[in-house]
């Protein structure tokens, strides 16, 4: 077997002639601006809950409800793929990006049933992230815990 020797020069050379740059700062305004929406809308929910008399926990919590349906029913529309191409990471606000995760593999593996399709799949993208974050979370708590207890 034959290995090929190429020179970094070379490799970023050959990388950069098969895929074209990134418009960055395109990408960044246009994911600034996506996310902002998103948190906009979130807190139009709440601001109108809020007028109906609503507590604010009752109001944040029906935004968030909103949000994750709205996620939700648009993956399974075919249309947040084309709101995050456009939009890149701005889609990827916490909860309609998770929401989106959920969704995607559930609907990509209904064909293989109930349980061992959406069931088994439906964690595939956001377990990951939950394995992850539940578990900086618990370390964080610790130094935290740590440096306020002990003196």
């Amino acid at each position: 077997m034959s290995s090929i020797n190429i020179s970094p020069q070379e490799y970023k050379k050959m990388t950069n002639m098969a895929v074209p740059p990134s418009p960055l700062l395109r990408d960044c305004v246009f994911a600034f601006f996506t996310g902002g929406l998103i948190c906009c809308l979130g807190q139009a929910v709440t601001d109108v809950m809020l007028r109906f008399g609503f507590s604010g926990d009752t109001s944040r919590t029906a935004a968030s409800i909103a949000l994750i349906a709205a996620a939700a029913i648009l993956t399974s529309l075919g249309v947040f793929a084309k709101i995050a191409k456009f939009a890149g990471a701005g889609t990827l606000v916490p909860i309609t990006g998770f929401s989106n995760a959920i969704v995607s593999p559930a609907i990509e593996f209904k064909s293989e049933g109930q349980v061992f399709g959406i069931g088994a799949n439906m964690f595939k993208i956001a377990g990951p992230v939950l394995v992850f974050g539940i578990s900086a979370s618990v370390i964080y708590g610790i130094i935290y815990w740590m440096f306020t207890t002990v003196r």
